[in-house]
């Protein structure tokens, strides 16, 4: 299952309480404190495809392996009226069961997970939310844009979110805040402040204009500075249904190479059909600053005007009382733009990649505590690049044990 992909989702929730509760939601007089809950899981994996990007005739091309992933999480929930935080890690490594041909290939890589998030309502008009994520590992993350393939070493992808929400009066509030992101993978960092109005248009709706403003340095690719200018848009569907959108654009300059204005968009949608069935989807259309640095032959090019689409869609359906199905897909679509050679003065561009991401799987609670999970996933990328064109097919099953 692509957990990362989940993150995009989060954002909804927070968002959509408002709509029928206000311009910001206040939360309930209830306190809560949940213990420390601990899972303890395994699983084995067979992977047919371990190194997506050797090419045909180098070792480790279409290699397959089986692979024991164990791992530990620790989940921390506490809820009052004022405050309410959520706390969450995972720590685990994954094991091949047979040794890679790949010059440099580890057999055993770590593989970890972490989030915090605060809501502190300092008074009825005044509140702070921080979110918080860092996550190394090297499969690929297809919701946030670090690559679309499987590394060969582990990189930490991190991101900090903070903000003020203030309500100025009944029907109109802002939001100010800063965003901190990194990636060790490419050594790149990226700071960002942003400001959003928000205007109560119904009881269900709320009109959000915005303008954020960001900067991205560190490592081998040209910094950038990127000005977003949007109007979104956030209604309630019904009570368990909410739909987010956000569109405007972008301009964006990046040193040494051209500057340029892109359309931008982003729309989320989470809703519960019924008591069975759940579903979240998110689609983004946007000019990106990772994985821009691409080899066409023998040479390096870094691509100034790099457009992504991505789109995620995922859902749980409960087959009986202790059984669960659940399912999602992945579709992520590039177009490589103002490419200059890295040291040269060749230039390129044209070039595209199309990745599908594919999965299914079963939930069964077969104890109070234990839980049991097979998974199939499916990945299939089309691309001008040499080593991003592979297909991989992963079956895995697993089982957990909570306390």
């Amino acid at each position: 299952m692509n957990y990362k992909t989940a993150l995009t989702f989060a954002a909804v929730g927070s968002f959509g309480v408002a709509c029928s509760q206000g311009l910001f939601y206040s939360g309930d007089n209830t306190f809560e404190r949940a213990p420390i809950r601990w899972t303890a899981g395994a699983s084995l994996v067979l992977d047919n495809n371990i190194n997506p990007s050797a090419v045909a005739g180098t070792p480790g091309y279409n290699e397959e392996s089986w692979s024991l992933n164990p791992n530990v999480a620790a989940k921390f929930t506490t809820k009052s009226p004022q405050t309410t935080i959520d706390f969450y890690a995972r720590a685990g490594v994954n094991y091949y069961l047979t040794e890679s041909d790949l010059a440099g290939a580890d057999d055993t890589t770590p593989s970890a997970r972490t989030s915090f998030d605060l809501i502190h309502r300092m008074s009825e008009r005044l509140r702070f939310t921080s979110r918080n994520f860092a996550s190394p590992e090297m499969e690929p993350e297809y919701a946030y844009g670090v690559s679309n393939q499987r590394g060969t070493d582990p990189s930490t992808f991190w991101s900090s979110d903070n903000s003020v929400g203030y309500t100025w009066t009944e029907r109109v509030g802002s939001y100010t805040g800063f965003n901190l992101t990194g990636y060790t993978g490419s050594e790149r960092q990226s700071w960002s402040i942003f400001h959003q109005m928000r205007f109560v248009a119904s009881p269900r709706s709320i009109i959000t204009p915005g303008y954020r403003y960001s900067e991205w340095g560190g490592g081998d690719p040209s910094d950038s500075q990127n000005h977003y200018w949007t109007v979104g848009l956030e209604h309630r569907l019904s009570l368990t249904s909410i739909v987010v959108l956000n569109g405007g654009i972008q301009v964006r300059e990046v040193d040494a190479a051209d500057s340029g204005t892109s359309p931008y968009f982003e729309v989320a949608l989470n809703t519960r059909v019924n008591t069975s069935f759940t579903a979240r989807g998110f689609a983004r259309y946007s000019a990106e600053d990772l994985d821009t640095i691409r080899r066409i032959g023998t040479a390096d090019f870094e691509f100034s005007d790099q457009q992504v689409l991505r789109v995620g869609l995922t859902g749980e359906y409960i087959l009986m009382p202790r059984l669960t199905g659940f399912g999602g897909v992945d579709y992520v679509f590039t177009s490589f733009e103002a490419g200059n050679q890295v040291g040269g003065s060749l230039a390129a561009g044209g070039q595209e990649e199309a990745l599908v991401n594919m999965y299914v799987g079963l939930r069964a609670k077969l104890t109070e505590q234990l839980t049991g999970d097979c998974t199939i996933n499916y990945t299939d990328s089309g691309s001008d690049f040499e080593g991003r064109d592979y297909d991989r097919l992963r079956l895995s099953a697993g089982v957990s044990y909570s306390f």
